[in-house]
Formats: structure tokens, sequence, C-alpha cells
């Protein structure tokens, strides 16, 4: 019952990861939140067994899994010049691990609530914050170009044209490659089409590929 529970949540979080297609989706919360439960029964049923000694502590294993979920949440973390994905990712994670040691120790109402609770974090507040990064005008670019000499300064030539102020600039050396990743964090006016900055990056001499970045995690 317990188990088939910790399915069940976990399937739910999971859903909304793998149709945002985020690295940890459907299956891995799943098997995050049965784990944390099995392991949970585990530790109490341990505990009956050898309730007789002093040392028995039901939590010892248990605590073990708030601990773990963490090399499994770092792998899904990624830096791309400004923006960091996978935060979100990992925090769910982690979260999904607390919910199914909550199924394990029979703490139903707190599961189910945990589990409501990060499904709408997860789905509604995504807008919302999406629509607060829209509003502060703040934008990721990054722009693949040649290796060489004032290839930088062409691409700020061309965002001034716009009016697209730069607030920082990283740049990314690809290994064996004579080409270069520009990272910029601009600030773009409200009636920017940003298509049509695109286009023109794209027709400049020395650049190979640009696109908008998304901050999704």
């Amino acid at each position: 019952m317990r188990l088939l529970l910790a399915t069940l949540l976990g399937g739910l979080i999971g859903w909304e990861r793998e149709s945002n297609s985020r690295p940890a989706g459907f299956r891995t919360n799943i098997l995050v939140c049965v784990g944390a439960a099995l392991i949970m029964v585990v530790s109490i049923g341990l505990y009956h067994l050898f309730q007789s000694s002093r040392a028995a502590d039901p939590s010892r294993i248990a605590a073990q899994v708030v601990s773990g979920i963490g090399f499994l949440g770092a792998g899904t973390i990624i830096r791309e010049g400004f923006s960091v994905k996978g935060l979100t990712t990992a925090a769910s994670l982690w979260a999904v691990a607390g919910v199914g040691l909550a199924v394990g120790a029979g703490f139903y109402f707190s599961a189910i609530s945990g589990t409501v609770l990060i499904f709408l974090t997860l789905s509604i507040l995504n807008t919302i914050e999406h629509n607060i990064a829209q509003k502060s005008g703040l934008r990721n670019l990054r722009v693949k170009v040649f290796d060489q000499p004032g290839e930088v300064g062409k691409i700020g030539s061309v965002l001034g044209d716009y009016n697209v102020h730069i607030v920082d600039v990283s740049i990314d050396h690809i290994r064996n490659e004579p080409n270069i990743y520009v990272n910029l964090q601009v600030r773009v006016p409200d009636d920017l089409n940003q298509n049509q900055v695109i286009q023109h990056l794209a027709q400049t001499t020395g650049v190979i590929q640009v696109e908008w970045k998304e901050g999704g995690s």
C-alpha cells in the first residue's frame, strides 16, 4: 500500500518534470519516491526487530536518503554561460525523497499535501516566475562565433542598433575547435523583435549560431 502510494505521488511530480523535458522525469521521480519509502519501511521494520537494543534508531538509515539524494541532484545541474539549469529539478528530487520518506513512515496526509504543494510550485509558479523575468527585460543570448579578434565588438554593435543594453559577458572556449561561445546577459526594450535580432546577428560575418536562452530549470 505504501509503495503503491509512493509510486502515484512520485509519478505525479515526475509527469510535470517529464512534460517540461527536464533531466529527471517520470521514471526517475517514481524511483526516488519509491526507494525513499522502501528505505523508511525497512528502517521502521529493523527498529521493531531490534528494539531491545539501545542503539536501535529508525532514523539512521532513512537519514542517509537526505544526504544521498544530493549526489543524484548534482547530476542534473548544468551551467551554460549565465544560465544555471537543473537547480529546480535537483530541488524537486530532494523534495520527492521527502515525500517518499513521509509515505514510508505512514504520514499520508503530510505526503499528499507535500506532493500537491510541490506540483503547484513546479507548474503554476513557473509561469509567474517567467512573467517576472519577462517584465524585468533581462534575457540571455548565446552566440557561437569564430575565435578571432573583433567578434564580440560586432555583436555589441548589432545589439546597440536595437537599443539592447549588455549587462554582462562571458566566453566559453570549445576544445579542439576554432570557435567560441559568447554568452551575453542583456536588457531588451519591450517592443524588441527577437527574431529580427537573431536574423541580423546570423548575417554578421564570423557568426555561426545565435539563440536566446531561457533560464529553465
